[in-house]
C-alpha cells in the first residue's frame, strides 16, 4: 500500500510538473526528484527549473515531496529504488539519515545526484551545490563598495546577522565574507546569529543592535526573509529606505522586492537556476556511469568549478550580486522566470 500510495503521488505530482507536450516515446526515461519540501518558494522553482532542464536533455522528471519529513523521504527513495528510474535527484530532508538511502540506491544501481543540500559522508555520482564561500566574497565586495561610496573609504560598523550556527551554509558566507574584510581594520563587524533561522530573531537583533550601536551603517543579513525583519525594526525605529544600509544573500523574491522598494542596496543571489541546470547537463554521463571531468565549466554563463572530492564529482556554481542596475534580468530566480535558453548535454 506504501508503494502504491506514492505511485499515486508521484503520478499527481509529474503530472502538474511535466510539460504537456512532452512526447513519452522520446524520453530517455524517467528521474526521480526527492524535494524536501513545497512550502518555499526556492523548492518550487527547483521543480520548475528541473523539469524544463531535464527535458533540455531528454528526460522525464517525476518528483516525490517529503513535506519536511525525514522519515517519509526514506520511504520515497525506498519506493523509487524499486521502480529502478535512470537516476535520483535528492534534497535531502536530513543528511545522515538519507545517507543509507543514497548506499541503497546505489548498490542497486541507480545513480544518485545531491541537489543544494550537499551530502560528504558518503559517495554519490554527481553533487551540484552553491559557492557559499563566495557568496561571502562577494557580500564583502560589495559591501566594500558601499562603505566607501558612503564614507569616501571602507570604513564603519557592520551588523551581520547569520542564521543557524549548526548550519554549515551560513558558516561559509560568513568565512568567506570575514576573509575580505580583513584587510580593511577600520571596518567593525558586529556578528550575531538567528537561531533556527527564524525571522524574528532577526528583527530582535537588530532591533537590540540599533539601540546599542546606533552609528550602524550596513546590517548584512544571510537570507532574504531576514532582511524582511531587519526592515520592520528599522521602521520601528523610525528609520526610512536608505538611512541604513542592507545587504542579503540566496536572491528570494521578497529581497528583490526589498531592492525596487528602496530598503536593500544589494541582494547576493544563490544560484538555483545554475545549479539545476549544472545536473542536466551531466545527467547522460551519470546515467550511463561515464567519467566526469575535472575543470571549468560554464553554467548559465556562470564559471564554475567541478572537482572530484571524496564523496564523488562536486560542481560548485558562484552567486552574483543583484542591484537595481540588474534586477530585472530574469536569469535571477527571485523574478520566478526559468530560463528559455536550452541546456546542452556535456561530451
Amino acid at each position: 500500500m506504501r508503494l502504491l500510495r506514492s505511485l499515486i503521488a508521484a503520478g499527481a505530482v509529474a503530472a502538474l510538473t511535466m510539460s504537456a507536450g512532452s512526447a513519452l516515446a522520446e524520453s530517455k526515461g524517467k528521474i526521480y526528484y526527492m524535494v524536501p519540501t513545497l512550502l518555499d518558494e526556492f523548492q518550487t522553482e527547483s521543480v520548475h527549473a528541473l523539469e524544463k532542464f531535464m527535458k533540455d536533455v531528454g528526460y522525464e522528471l517525476v518528483t516525490l515531496n517529503a513535506d519536511s519529513k525525514t522519515d517519509v523521504q526514506q520511504s520515497q527513495m525506498n519506493d523509487t529504488i524499486i521502480l529502478k528510474p535512470k537516476a535520483i535527484i535528492l534534497a535531502a530532508n536530513d543528511f545522515e539519515a538519507l545517507k543509507p538511502s543514497v548506499e541503497k540506491a546505489r548498490a542497486a544501481g541507480i545513480p544518485v545526484m545531491i541537489f543544494d543540500r550537499q551530502i560528504t559522508s558518503t559517495m554519490s555520482d554527481l553533487t551540484s551545490v552553491a559557492g557559499t564561500v563566495e557568496i561571502g566574497y562577494i557580500a564583502a565586495t560589495e559591501i566594500q563598495r558601499l562603505l566607501k561610496e558612503k564614507k569616501g573609504a571602507v570604513k564603519g560598523k557592520v551588523l551581520q546577522v547569520l542564521g543557524d550556527p549548526g548550519d554549515s551554509y551560513t558558516l561559509d558566507i560568513q568565512k568567506g565574507f570575514e576573509e575580505k574584510m580583513k584587510a580593511f581594520p577600520d571596518v567593525t563587524i558586529i556578528s550575531k546569529p538567528a537561531m533556527a533561522w527564524e525571522a524574528s530573531n532577526a528583527g530582535t537583533i537588530v532591533a537590540d543592535q540599533m539601540l546599542a550601536n546606533p552609528d550602524i551603517d550596513l546590517i548584512f543579513v544571510h537570507a532574504a526573509h531576514l532582511a524582511v525583519a531587519a526592515v520592520a525594526s528599522l521602521e520601528a525605529k523610525g528609520k526610512k529606505p536608505g538611512d541604513v544600509m542592507l545587504v542579503s544573500s540566496n536572491g528570494a523574491p521578497v529581497g528583490l522586492d526589498l531592492i525596487r522598494k528602496g530598503w536593500e542596496n544589494v541582494e547576493v543571489e544563490q544560484p538555483l537556476y545554475a545549479q539545476a541546470a549544472a545536473l542536466a547537463m551531466f545527467a547522460d554521463k551519470v546515467v550511463n556511469k561515464q567519467e566526469i571531468k575535472p575543470g571549468k565549466y560554464s553554467v548559465l554563463g556562470l564559471d564554475s568549478e567541478l572537482a572530484i572530492e571524496k564523496w564523488g564529482p562536486n560542481i560548485k556554481i558562484p552567486g552574483a550580486a543583484i542591484t537595481k542596475a540588474n534586477i530585472d534580468q530574469p536569469k535571477f530566480w527571485g523574478n520566478m522566470k526559468a530560463p528559455t535558453d536550452a541546456v546542452k548535454s556535456v561530451e
